[in-house]
């Protein structure tokens, strides 16, 4: 790690020297590394670095190496950096401090507390009822707690998914009579009247959890910006349940989030419209999604029984 990088740690963090640890994780397409350090003389322990390298020759898992998707991921680390730096949650959605950020030419850095040191130590790849209801929890009071906000200096729109930054991956797709509904949809989501801040990658593996499961924290917010709360939910549930259990639990699950929001909610905002029209976006927020992976990967294992029916529903409903 560069001199400079290390400088500016130990000053943020008040720290006398550090120590390079563990790399956590390789950023999506070789674009950097998450790297732990270990720090003496101050009151922290450790730091996790998001240090982002743009590189020469991107690698992407599914071939898709354009400029479009080079442009999409600079501007989704200079989102996260203006997240970290201008938002804050409270405890009931908690997301990790920012000690420091700053750019250097084509590297970036982004200086977060550490969630193993404050309690969030457990990452899961498979979840019991607890766990998922403390994900739809902090999903609930974080779309309650940004509900009208506008997500300024962040996407217009959330999501990694969303149509508008996906043109290759629609231009992919087989599926025509989904491919002609996908602006459509498209716009139904963005016109919802109840807005808020989605997360916008809100699978599993982005949540940390207390050794309990009962506390969790979020992470990794390059996708984060405007939108209806429905499109994390659906893509949360997607991403830890398969299809049979999609059928058996969504309902249920569904509640809770609806009443984890109503406790989280101003008085003053009409609860009753706002589960009434989330509730009927459900099904676009999750053929959404659908539409993205048909085009981006095929063969996915989420592309399955349940997101075919829900996407059959959305697109009876388009005609009526």
């Amino acid at each position: 790690m560069k001199q400079e990088y290390q400088d500016l740690i130990l000053q943020a963090c008040d720290a006398s020297s550090l120590r390079v640890g563990a790399k956590i994780q390789t950023l999506w397409s070789g674009y950097g590394e998450i790297v732990r350090l270990h720090l003496e003389g101050c009151d922290r322990p450790s730091v996790v670095v998001k240090h982002v390298k743009f590189p020469e020759e991107a690698e992407h898992p599914g071939g898709w190496n354009t400029d479009r998707s080079h442009t999409r991921k600079v501007k989704s680390y200079q989102v996260e950096t203006h997240w970290y730096q201008n938002y804050s949650t409270n405890q009931s959605c908690r997301i990790p401090a920012c000690l420091a950020a700053c750019s250097y030419g084509d590297e970036m850095l982004i200086v977060l507390e550490d969630l193993d040191v404050a309690g969030y130590d457990q990452r899961r790849t498979s979840v019991k009822d607890r766990e998922i209801k403390a994900c739809l929890s902090w999903l609930a009071h974080f779309h309650a707690r940004f509900l009208g906000v506008a997500p300024e200096g962040l996407w217009p729109v959330g999501t990694y998914w969303h149509l508008e930054t996906r043109p290759d991956e629609l231009e992919a797709m087989d599926d025509a009579e989904l491919k002609a509904a996908a602006g459509d949809i498209d716009r139904i989501l963005n016109e919802c009247r109840f807005k808020t801040i989605v997360h916008g990658d809100a699978k599993l593996a982005n949540f940390c959890f207390s050794q309990s499961g009962k506390d969790v924290a979020a992470v990794d917010f390059q996708y984060v910006g405007g939108g209806c709360g429905m499109k994390d939910v659906v893509y949360f549930l997607g991403s830890c349940m398969d299809e049979r259990e999609c059928e058996k639990r969504v309902p249920g699950l569904l509640d809770y989030y609806f009443s984890e929001l109503k406790l989280s909610l101003k008085k003053d905002v009409d609860f009753h419209a706002l589960e009434k029209e989330w509730r009927e976006m459900f099904a676009f927020a999750w053929t959404d999604f659908h539409r993205f992976l048909l085009g981006w990967r095929p063969g996915h294992w989420k592309i399955n029984r349940y997101s075919k029916q829900l996407t059959k529903e959305v697109l009876r409903k388009l005609k009526q």
